[in-house]
């Protein structure tokens, strides 16, 4: 917990470096500043299950959930087998996220389906590493999957600076498709339509039932301003927690920035880890 209250980061990159492109690693450079996540990884550039569980505790983390990437365009490939040791060393603290990608997967339900039998509580498309659209019909199995599973859909929104993106494909506009055609699935727009589709994404969090905003990789102080044309404190229901760690200055200092934003406190407790607990199958907060 950090300041009495539940801490959730529902979106955290602990990849092996070696399978990284360069551009990874000088992004959580320059992002991450004097935070010295490096010290959770050996010197191989290995992330060290201990040295990482023991960091989140400092940092007030009840539950992270652990991001692969199948995006050789991009990042790399980072398996989510690559994760198995981190959940093996802390299964409370660690919770898996599945992968896919049309171009690598096929049939990508039957892979969806491998991913969750190793105990993934949600699935995430990057449609702009992947250069592929969120609403491609081969998708289509595997939204059904996680729909019938109750687990939810993560889809990278907004732009990415890593060469081999298309950002065209982060418009969450793409996705309204796939939120009507799948009533009860639970989408979460990753970024919050960063860059230039703020308001696409707030409008339809604040529209639709089933969409839901992940704030990962935006200064908390900022998110006022960046959703300045929406009533904020009722955006903010519809808000989950998240860092897009290591590229941050602190998992703590990014949550209580929040917690400086005025909301009203049970407003403040579903962003941190209550609308995480609803939409995540199992994490027992």
């Amino acid at each position: 917990m950090l300041d009495g209250m539940p801490l959730v980061d529902a979106h955290v990159h602990a990849p092996r470096l070696a399978t990284l492109k360069p551009a990874w690693r000088e992004w959580a450079v320059q992002f991450a500043g004097r935070y010295d996540w490096r010290s959770a990884y050996s010197a191989d550039g290995d992330p060290v299950p201990a040295a990482l569980d023991e960091l989140f505790e400092s940092e007030g983390v009840d539950r992270a959930l652990l991001f692969c990437e199948y995006s050789p365009r991009a990042t790399g490939i980072q398996p989510i087998e690559d994760n198995l040791p981190l959940v093996a060393h802390n299964p409370d603290r660690f919770r898996l996220v599945a992968n896919v990608n049309p171009h690598l997967h096929h049939p990508v339900a039957s892979e969806v389906e491998r991913q969750l039998s190793l105990g993934a509580v949600a699935l995430k498309v990057h449609p702009v590493h992947g250069a592929f659209s969120p609403v491609d019909r081969e998708l289509y199995p595997a939204y059904q999957v996680c729909a019938d599973r109750g687990v939810p859909v993560i889809v990278h929104t907004g732009s990415s600076t890593f060469p081999g993106s298309r950002a065209r494909f982060g418009d969450p506009a793409l996705l309204v498709d796939v939120v009507e055609d799948f009533p009860s699935l639970d989408v979460i727009f990753a970024h919050g339509g960063r860059g230039w589709w703020y308001d696409v994404a707030a409008f339809l969090a604040l529209a639709k039932p089933n969409v839901w905003l992940d704030v990962a990789g935006l200064p908390p102080q900022k998110l006022p301003e960046y959703y300045a044309r929406h009533d904020f404190p009722r955006l903010a229901t519809k808000m989950v927690f998240g860092t897009d760690w290591p590229g941050i200055p602190g998992v703590a200092r990014n949550a209580r920035a929040l917690g400086g934003l005025g909301l009203p406190d049970d407003v403040l407790r579903g962003v941190l880890a209550g609308n995480a607990a609803k939409l995540f199958p199992g994490l027992g907060i």
